[in-house]
């Protein structure tokens, strides 16, 4: 009689273990595709409106007109539009309190977009822990349900007394679907980790740098306005 080796039918007659372990690699893989076509959309939306911030701003316009446009904007600001309202918001504070000094000034306008700054990154970082999990965990996983259904291909063999192909084939066929999914699952994720985490990383620095910048610009602000 002819084994039926196709994939689906391995999978539909494998053992509970190895069923269950499949489920959670499935599971695993949606979560991760999910992960990775949401943090895609995220990083490019992020990386776009700083890249359209960043040729306003260095454009020369009037910072009160990018404050008013950012504050206006729907859905909140985003990227390094975030960090620039946050330090404007605390310099229009401190103006309004008079009797700074400008250095002081510069500080608490650097703290208040280091702040802003932190829940940027944070936002860009959100979920990559779990992509470097399921990347690292999924090979093993798999792994486990291969051991497993090879030691089921051993009793097998064992019980009836033969190691004929057609006895021992379908367990350890069923085992390498295994070892086969925890794959599929593992490499998309660490390769969108790595590739999301060194994204993160660019605009983070960046991020730093205009930071940098634009607390050097609000603390000639703060002088020139002492000064007159």
């Amino acid at each position: 009689m002819e084994t039926d080796l196709t994939v689906i039918s391995l999978i539909l007659k494998a053992s509970i273990p190895v069923k269950v372990v499949m489920l959670l690699l499935v599971l695993a893989s949606i979560m991760s595709w999910s992960i990775i076509f949401s943090k895609r959309r995220l990083i490019a939306k992020t990386r776009t409106a700083s890249d359209a911030f960043e040729a306003d701003f260095w454009s020369g316009g009037d910072l009160n007109t990018l404050y008013s446009a950012a504050t206006r904007r729907k859905g909140g600001t985003i990227g390094m539009a975030a960090i620039f309202e946050a330090g404007f918001r605390e310099f229009n504070r401190l103006v309004q309190q008079g009797g700074v000094d400008p250095d002081k000034m510069a500080a608490e306008c650097s703290r208040a977009m280091r702040v802003a700054q932190m829940r940027e990154v944070d936002r860009l970082e959100q979920s990559l822990a779990t992509l470097a999990t399921i990347g690292s965990t999924s090979p093993y996983v798999g792994l486990f349900g291969t051991v497993w259904g090879i030691m089921v291909a051993f009793l097998e063999i064992g019980r009836q007394q033969t190691a004929t192909l057609a006895a021992v084939a379908p367990p350890i066929a069923e085992a390498l679907i295994a070892t086969a999914m925890g794959l599929f699952a593992a490499i998309p994720a660490v390769i969108a980790y790595n590739r999301f985490a060194d994204r993160a990383v660019r605009l983070e620095y960046r991020y730093d740098g205009f930071s940098e910048e634009f607390a050097s610009i609000l603390k000639r602000h703060a002088r020139t306005r002492a000064g007159g």
